[in-house]
């Protein structure tokens, strides 16, 4: 099949790394695949470098920006158009909100132009545009164009089972298919333990004591992200236990102020800061830590959720959308979003309790693994395209 991606940006994130694993193995199965970007802007990363040796195209759309602009994102638009035009895919199938939007209009503007029923245009949803923590007015604005876009859309691909509740209980695409994709892993580096050697370099770099129990999160430092929650219950934790530290992996508009923040706490010696780190050296952090926490607000379902799972680590999160879909009694400890109390009370029961440390790391990489491997995503990707896919709710 001749097949075109579409998705707003490549900085870091699970979105962005979901899709290269799809062109990736999509382009090792024979298909003729095309990745049509917008510019990697902003301080997140990018991971645009990863498409130059790929086995796919990339195009590079300057016009294709995350911010609303109605001067920049019509031309994208057409120019969307044009060259789906040259390109003439069986598939067209789209990532994130701009790019959804307007990749799955141009998508369906050459069916009639084709005379044909191609493309057929598909997209995941990684995550909603609308949510409970933004204003009422601008939720039903994104919840009215996501009504739209659905009525252009052939099939949904979604990232976890609540991410189709939701956008069906918002009356998007509600005579379409949905089906769960589970967004993939490269799981080697995960499963496979660093030389104990590694584990300590990484802990002395950031000056972490070998015998040290460490949360960390793995994160932009970026609203919603729930890092304000982790420093508080640090902040309680710290107060008994002085073996512990935690490990932000990430960078973002918030560094200063949850610098600020963990120095009104007196806790500047516990908190360490790595940056950004490619995503090849994300296993070493984690696989260099004790206890995951997952603390934002709002997501699709967080890729490091499983990633920690498949390191052996046992996780605390935040019970926010598909979160549940993995964690539970057997792989962690899931509890209420923005409860102080039960995550203080989480983290200690994990810091004080290694055996379960360990039991709940376990039963997590067994359920895991299976699951977000990229073969396992793909074959599901390729039965939508071929339209054999029995969806998991409609």
């Amino acid at each position: 099949m001749k097949i075109v991606h579409i998705i707003t940006r490549l900085i870091l994130g699970g979105a962005q790394e979901n899709t290269l694993i799809t062109c990736k193995l999509l382009a090792e199965r024979g298909h003729d695949v095309t990745l049509i970007t917008g510019p990697a802007i902003g301080p997140e990363g990018a991971l645009l470098e990863q498409t130059k040796t790929a086995a796919y195209k990339t195009i590079v759309l300057d016009e294709l920006r995350r911010e609303i602009n109605p001067f920049i994102d019509i031309p994208a638009y057409f120019k969307l158009k044009k060259i789906l035009r040259q390109l003439r895919p069986d598939i067209v199938h789209t990532h994130s909100a701009k790019a959804g939007i307007l990749g799955r209009y141009a998508g369906w503007a050459l069916k009639g132009k084709l005379s044909c029923e191609k493309p057929l245009v598909v997209h995941t949803i990684h995550g909603l545009a609308f949510h409970s923590y933004q204003n009422p007015l601008l939720n039903k604005f994104y919840s009215a164009i996501e009504k739209a876009a659905g009525n252009r859309t052939d099939a949904f691909i979604a990232v976890a089972d609540t991410m189709t509740e939701k956008a069906i209980a918002a009356g998007i695409g509600l005579d379409k298919p949905y089906t769960t994709a589970y967004s993939a892993i490269e799981e080697d580096d995960y499963l496979t333990a660093p030389p104990q050697s590694d584990i300590e370099a990484f802990r002395s770099q950031y000056d972490i004591p070998n015998d040290a129990v460490v949360f960390v999160k793995v994160a932009r430092l970026f609203e919603l992200k729930g890092h304000e929650f982790v420093i508080e219950a640090a902040r309680r934790i710290a107060e008994k236990h002085d073996t512990c530290y935690w490990l932000f992996v990430g960078d973002g508009l918030l560094a200063e102020p949850l610098k600020n923040q963990i120095k009104f706490a007196g806790l500047e010696g516990r908190f360490k800061f790595t940056g950004l780190l490619p995503p090849e050296q994300i296993p070493l952090a984690i696989h260099s830590s004790d206890i995951l926490v997952h603390c934002s607000l709002r997501e699709g379902l967080a890729r490091v959720l499983p990633q920690a799972m498949l390191c052996g680590k046992p996780v605390v999160s935040f019970d926010i959308d598909g979160a549940k879909e993995v964690v539970n009694n057997n792989t962690g400890l899931l509890i209420e979003p923005e409860n102080i109390d039960q995550l203080t009370d989480a983290c200690i029961k994990l810091l004080e309790g290694p055996n379960l440390r360990n039991q709940l790391g376990q039963k997590g990489r067994a359920a895991v693994t299976k699951k977000f491997a990229p073969a396992t995503m793909v074959d599901t990707i390729e039965s939508v395209y071929r339209n054999d896919s029995t969806p998991s709710s409609q």
